[in-house]
């Protein structure tokens, strides 16, 4: 009998323990609430500020993107996108510069043959463009260099039909070397296939844009 009445009273202070803590925690809810603080399902508030946070971020993006007709060069892929915006209009495979370094014998001057990464411009189109030797070019055949507005500098047929010029003597220009197209084996300018070429001075206007990286 005295087993029955003690096993009676454990059961009711195990009853009495769980409502008080069922009580705790009903107070540090009701508390918790009133103070703001978050609960289950209540993010209403952070989410929308998250919203406004990312269209800001969006916008600032959407900035920076080139607007109307612009190039973009990818050097290590050796690839040309012609776009309208961000929309791609054509693709093409090109050759960029090989990266290596040509001294002068005489010890005074060194070129190192780079594909010139960054934001550029168009700034000239030219047809049939000849091509005005720089210095480095008789350096590395081993020959004399000759005045700087002697003949013996102009090269007819080397650029392809056309050519449009970023500045510092660099070009997208055309090449005698078709089946070389994709490989990096320029000395700086960006080689590209005619009909591709042609393709970038019908629709490439003056000032559009050329990002290079």
């Amino acid at each position: 009998m005295k087993a029955i009445v003690w096993f009676l009273a454990g059961i009711v202070v195990i009853v009495a323990v769980l409502f008080s803590a069922a009580e705790g925690i009903g107070y540090y809810l009701s508390s918790s609430a009133a103070k703001g603080a978050p609960r289950l399902g209540d993010g209403g508030g952070d989410l929308k500020s998250l919203k406004d946070k990312n269209l800001k971020l969006k916008a600032r993006v959407d900035a920076l993107a080139p607007k109307g007709v612009n190039i973009v060069v990818d050097t290590a892929r050796n690839i040309l996108w012609l776009k309208n915006g961000s929309e791609t209009v054509r693709q093409a495979v090109v050759s960029c510069g090989t990266g290596k370094k040509l001294v002068d014998p005489a010890g005074k001057r060194e070129w190192v043959f780079d594909t010139p990464r960054g934001e550029h411009s168009v700034q000239v189109k030219k047809v049939a463009p000849d091509w005005v030797k720089p210095d480095w070019a008789f350096i590395e055949d081993g020959e004399p260099i000759p005045p700087k507005n002697s003949t013996e500098r102009i090269e007819s047929g080397v650029l392809g039909d056309y050519a449009l010029g970023i500045g510092n003597g660099y070009y997208l220009h055309g090449t005698l070397y078709k089946r070389l197209l994709g490989r990096n084996v320029s000395h700086g300018c960006i080689r590209i296939g005619d009909e591709d070429l042609e393709a970038l001075y019908k629709n490439v206007p003056i000032g559009a844009k050329v990002t290079i990286y």
